[in-house]
């Protein structure tokens, strides 16, 4: 049974930089119990998870549906839980990049010799953002679709993907780790990723329109046949996207040790996280966001 959730992240290995994050009271309710490598921890704007590995390289935080932020927010809600998530990490909300998602494989970088707040005024089409600026923030909203975190060891830079069956079928977690090798020069086994709530394979039944997108943009079979299956014979068939996220990141050079998937399938979590497949438009969007080290 899942405890309660801590006041307070409880690493002290983390240093100044990773500071943990401010204190709250104790939510009342029992969250889902992710995988071992992951926590609830309680913040002002509702209950965050975090990733204890990447926890130790990057303050970042997956949010729930306790952040109240509407698919259609207007412009001053939107910004309000956007600050609300970034000063829950420690991130100046005036230097949090974000995209425009749009279910491909655009990255955009952010760099430390840009205009940063100009920068954060901006929305681009994209479906990642990476930066290597210290102290600022990328983050991403889903309502269904995979985030990703991803962090280097060495705190060089850090990112957020948002991957959707399109985005995944289009590559872009293995777009984004190219991104940080090829804009930040880090490579992909320095990185640690996170994957955090979306929908799980036992809820996310697909046509074989969707089979037949993953063929057509040239994935393996044996790929193919391990993300797409039916639970008996002449059953729907069923897209598992962690494990397309997890292999695709691997193939792109990540260490296997440094992947970690949260396992909570935001359909199956009512109380907690919000699912486009199980309420349709009445479904709101929950935040993945990562924070830049301080520059030393």
């Amino acid at each position: 049974m899942p405890g309660r959730i801590p006041a307070m992240i409880g690493h002290d290995t983390m240093n100044d930089d990773n500071a943990r994050f401010p204190s709250a009271p104790e939510a009342a309710l029992q969250p889902p119990a992710p995988a071992p490598a992951f926590h609830w921890h309680a913040s002002a704007s509702g209950p965050m998870l975090v990733c204890d590995a990447l926890g130790r390289i990057a303050q970042h935080a997956f949010t729930t549906r306790q952040l109240g932020l509407p698919a259609a927010a207007a412009p001053e809600v939107g910004r309000t839980a956007w600050t609300a998530v970034a000063t829950a990490i420690g991130a100046d909300p005036a230097r949090v990049w974000r995209v425009r998602q749009v279910h491909g494989r655009a990255v955009r970088v952010v760099e430390a010799g840009d205009d940063l707040e100009a920068a954060a005024a901006e929305i681009p089409d994209g479906d990642a953002v990476i930066t290597n600026a210290p102290g600022g923030a990328a983050g991403v909203m889903v309502a269904d679709c995979v985030p990703v975190l991803l962090a280097d060891r060495q705190g060089r830079a850090v990112g957020a993907v948002h991957a959707g069956w399109r985005g995944t079928c289009a590559g872009i977690a293995a777009a984004a780790v190219d991104t940080f090798r090829n804009a930040c020069g880090v490579p992909a086994e320095q990185l640690v990723a996170a994957i955090g709530p979306s929908i799980g394979r036992e809820h996310y039944e697909v046509g074989e329109a969707v089979r037949a997108a993953f063929v057509a943009a040239g994935h393996a079979e044996a790929d193919i046949a391990r993300w797409f299956s039916a639970d008996a014979p002449g059953a729907p068939c069923r897209l598992d996207l962690w494990a397309a996220n997890r292999d695709q990141l691997l193939a792109a050079g990540v260490a296997a040790d440094a992947i970690h998937v949260a396992g909570l399938s935001t359909w199956a979590h009512a109380d907690w996280l919000e699912s486009f497949r199980r309420d349709g438009a009445a479904a709101g969007r929950m935040i993945a966001m990562i924070r830049m080290p301080d520059g030393t």
